[in-house]
Parts: C-alpha cells; sequence; structure tokens
C-alpha cells in the first residue's frame, strides 16, 4: 500500500511531520483537533507531502525526518516541494530499518 509524508506548519511556525495513507483524511482529523499532538497548534498548514510506495518507506522517511536537528533541511524541503534524494540514500537504508548517521 502507498504511504505518504507529510509536513504541518503550525500557529507557531514549527513544523510537525507525519505519515498517512490518506493525506487528505489526515489533515481533517488535525484541523477538528482529533490529534493530541497538533490540537494546541491549529491552525495548521499543510506545506509538503511526498507518495512512497509503501507505508513502510514513508514511515522510514518520517522517522528520519523527526530525527534531523536542523531546521534548515525542514525548510529546504518544504521550499524545494520534494525531499532531496541525496539525503534518502546518505540516511535512509532499505534493509532492516535502520536509519543512517
Amino acid at each position: 500500500m502507498k504511504g505518504f509524508v507529510y509536513i504541518l506548519r503550525c500557529k507557531n511556525d514549527r513544523y510537525y511531520i507525519g505519515s498517512s495513507v490518506n493525506i487528505r483524511r489526515r489533515k481533517i482529523e488535525h484541523d477538528r483537533g482529533h490529534v493530541a499532538a497538533t490540537r494546541h497548534l491549529r491552525p495548521l498548514e499543510l506545506v509538503f507531502y511526498q507518495e512512497y510506495p509503501s507505508t513502510l518507506e514513508a514511515g522510514r522517511i518520517e522517522r528520519w525526518l523527526k530525527q534531523l536537528k536542523d531546521r534548515t533541511i525542514l525548510d529546504q524541503i518544504v521550499a524545494d516541494r520534494h525531499i532531496i534524494r541525496q539525503f534518502n540514500s546518505k540516511y535512509i537504508t532499505t534493509g532492516d530499518g535502520d536509519l543512517g548517521p
């Protein structure tokens, strides 16, 4: 099953990163306050999403993005509207789900 990674910009100008099989439904859940992690951060703006061949791969990318310490990488991803392949290949493995450096 295909999966999506998405980034929401919160009212405090921070990012929320998630993954889902249905972006439209998930955004509605966020907007209605059904997601505890973002309930107090509304309004939320969907600033990025990208489709992946599987929910497993989308989950790996989501975990990698959540571990980033440098916001400039997230800003670049949002501005460019895609996750740069060099980031994927450098930090994501396709084997046992481990993240790179």
